[in-house]
């Protein structure tokens, strides 16, 4: 089973039981970090536990953040539930990542009209196709001061506490684009391949070429059959070590990707395991974002 298929099997699990269990279960919210519910906290909704874990960062205690989507969910395939309508429904904030990625969270937020609404790939603004903009740390970077200013006007009197917020999480993000670039200073024209181009912006930062064939890429982003010619151009990429390291979306694996990743291993080659929400038991950007530079700095060479 894929994991794309396996994301829809929890996810309907999840439906069910959000179900059963009703609206009781509305107080503590998503998987990105929540505040306890108080009665001056402004409640906001996020896509994703990435993008909750942002509005928690410049929030800080003045926020209760609902995480729609956690690190088993599939934001292509994921059914609202009444629990989200319902969240979104009180939200005063909400937080989308945009440009296609999570199109059930548009749907979701038309049921919240009273809601400020931010889309971090509009606020991105890279002039790039590609929607995963929280790997862009400049685009992080924008949309925390979009929050800010949106929190700041909803709760004046705490708007220099947010402003504050904003930029200390601002310069942590600063140091880990600051390691991302010397990874390109000390390893020149290196070039990797990726299972899907999640990561693209970081690896941009860090100055590293992606030599993925643009059909493996696309046909593994759209779930079809990857063109014959493209998947030998990565298998000889890969098993001539043509390349330094495999960049590999550990929450999309099919029979193609599960090939690659073995044949990298089979020769040497390290594996860079990225992902496209905060893994189980992480709530904070900075040190995920951290550990997958630094992953990608170790494997190619530190």
């Amino acid at each position: 089973m894929s994991s794309r298929a396996a994301w829809r099997l929890l996810t309907t699990i999840s439906a069910a039981a959000a179900l059963t269990l009703g609206v009781a279960g509305c107080g503590n919210g998503g998987d990105g970090g929540t505040a306890p519910q108080g009665g001056d906290k402004i409640k906001t909704v996020a896509s994703t536990n990435v993008w909750g874990s942002v509005l928690t960062a410049v929030g800080g205690d003045q926020v209760e953040v609902k995480s729609i989507i956690g690190e088993s969910g599939d934001p292509h395939s994921y059914e609202t539930t009444s629990e989200d309508g319902l969240a979104a429904q009180n939200a005063k904030l909400t937080l989308g990542n945009g440009g296609g990625y999570d199109d059930f969270f548009t749907k979701l937020t038309d049921q919240a009209p009273g809601a400020r609404k931010l889309v971090a790939y509009d606020i991105a603004a890279t002039g790039d196709e590609n929607e995963h903009v929280w790997y862009s740390l400049a685009a992080v970077q924008k949309v925390a001061d979009q929050v800010a200013a949106q929190l700041g006007e909803l709760k004046p009197d705490a708007k220099q506490a947010f402003t504050d917020n904003a930029n200390a999480f601002k310069a942590k993000v600063g140091e880990v684009q600051k390691k991302a670039e010397q990874i390109g200073a000390a390893h020149p024209d290196t070039k990797v391949v990726a299972t899907e181009p999640i990561a693209d912006y970081l690896l941009r930062t860090a100055k590293v070429d992606d030599a993925t064939p643009d059909e493996f890429s696309e046909a593994i982003e759209e779930e079809t059959d990857v063109p014959a010619g493209a998947l030998d151009q990565v298998k000889q990429l890969v098993a001539g070590k043509q390349v330094k390291a495999v960049v590999n979306n550990v929450q999309t694996t099919t029979p193609v990707t599960e090939q690659i990743v073995s044949s990298a291993k089979n020769v040497g080659l390290p594996v860079v395991d990225v992902s496209e929400t905060l893994p189980a038991g992480v709530t904070d950007y900075i040190a995920w974002m951290s550990k997958e530079v630094d992953a990608l700095a170790g494997a190619l060479g530190g």
